[in-house]
């Protein structure tokens, strides 16, 4: 590692920053709260996508108070649509933790940072360094790939010995002012200039005269990468069981992916109807109509980090129903208001509305008979 190299991109780095810095709506103020909940917001999802969910959070949840009391279907609804629930919920447990621990307010220290639920090394040191000014580095993929651009480094970035090396290199070069800006020059750099797709921006560059691949040209030789696994894929038989104007729901187990959630009833594997229909009657529905939307787009994909679903979704419409406890239905109203849907089954719910004739209206559903 070249630290003089990396030594020298502070001052440059640190005045691009203040000239040409994005105005995101977690930059407002050195709030902790904000910054920690806009770093959740921010893994596996664009800024672009955030911000809207960001400001409808924080709206309902202004502070780690109201958070920790919130209740977990509101919770997750305001989660809706961004993915991996579990750091919602851990967003909550956390701030319960800084009631609790830490009286209500945001702890300092890095290691403490480090101790809450969902809180990794990253979060860690971006929320220390930016709202604390500490000399915690957020090392993730855009800082990563700043940084073995700059030095042509062609160490594996998914090894974890390798981002311990590199927090340690940058920890040596943060400046005694300004350290949460540091921090987040590196981050907007990654995100805006050396970008991770296609060519990086090495023109608009504030450091491309100390970089080692913009000068030999090796850019895109960087960062050097181990393939990922293959995901694995699983087909889905999804059910969209209607029943006087209500939609049958149920909950997923408290384990593994999606976990706790609700979802459309669903069979493991691709299911022909007459499979269908047994389950049904097994289940006690009586059905008068079962059909598969002759539309393509009655296939559907899901990808999670390591898992693709291919579902096909099959339309029943329920004569009469037993009560159980292993389903619930909802109007239509309760299923876009209230009730938090995971990405994969919204897809399935939009689509069999729109490709075919079982749409109904808000206020049809609304005064539908309850049921069960």
């Amino acid at each position: 590692m070249q630290s003089n190299q990396l030594e020298k991109i502070v001052t440059p780095l640190l005045a691009w920053y203040h000239e040409s810095s994005r105005s995101l709506p977690w930059r407002e103020n050195k709030d902790p709260y904000r910054i920690w909940v806009s770093e959740i917001m921010l893994q596996q999802t664009r800024v672009e996508a955030v911000i809207p969910y960001f400001t409808r959070f924080i709206e309902r949840c202004p502070d780690i108070a109201s958070l920790a009391a919130c209740e977990d279907e509101e919770l997750l609804k305001l989660w809706e649509g961004l993915g991996y629930y579990s750091r919602a919920r851990n967003l909550k447990k956390a701030a319960q933790t800084i009631c609790e621990v830490h009286q209500g307010r945001f702890p300092e220290e890095y290691d403490e940072i480090l101790k809450l639920p969902g809180i990794g090394a990253y979060t860690a040191g971006a929320i220390s360094s930016i709202a604390f000014e500490k000399a915690t580095p957020a090392v993730d993929g855009n800082v990563l790939r700043v940084i073995t651009r700059l030095t042509e480094n062609n160490q594996d970035i998914m090894e974890t010995k390798f981002r311990k090396q590199m927090t340690m290199e940058l920890e040596k070069i943060y400046p005694p002012k300004e350290r949460g800006d540091f921090t987040q020059s590196l981050m907007e750099l990654g995100a805006v200039v050396c970008v991770p797709n296609g060519a990086p921006k090495c023109e608009e560059c504030p450091v491309n005269s100390l970089c080692s691949a913009y000068r030999n040209h090796t850019q895109l030789q960087y960062p050097v990468k181990k393939k990922k696994a293959v995901r694995r894929v699983e087909e889905k038989t999804i059910l969209f069981l209607k029943h006087q104007n209500k939609i049958a729901l149920c909950r997923r187990d408290k384990k593994g992916i999606l976990s706790g959630m609700w979802e459309f009833p669903n069979m493991d594997g691709t299911m022909t109807e007459a499979q269908i229909a047994e389950w049904l009657a097994a289940k006690r529905f009586t059905v008068t109509e079962l059909n598969k939307p002759a539309h393509e787009k009655n296939q559907l994909k899901h990808i999670f980090t390591h898992i693709e679903w291919h579902m096909t979704y099959w339309i029943a419409e329920c004569e009469a129903v037993e009560q159980s406890d292993s389903f619930t239905w909802v109007t239509q109203e309760q299923l876009e208001s209230e009730t938090a849907l995971p990405t994969a089954f919204k897809k399935v719910y939009e689509t069999a509305l729109k490709e075919s004739d079982i749409l109904f209206t808000m206020e049809n559903a609304a005064c539908s008979e309850e049921i069960l």
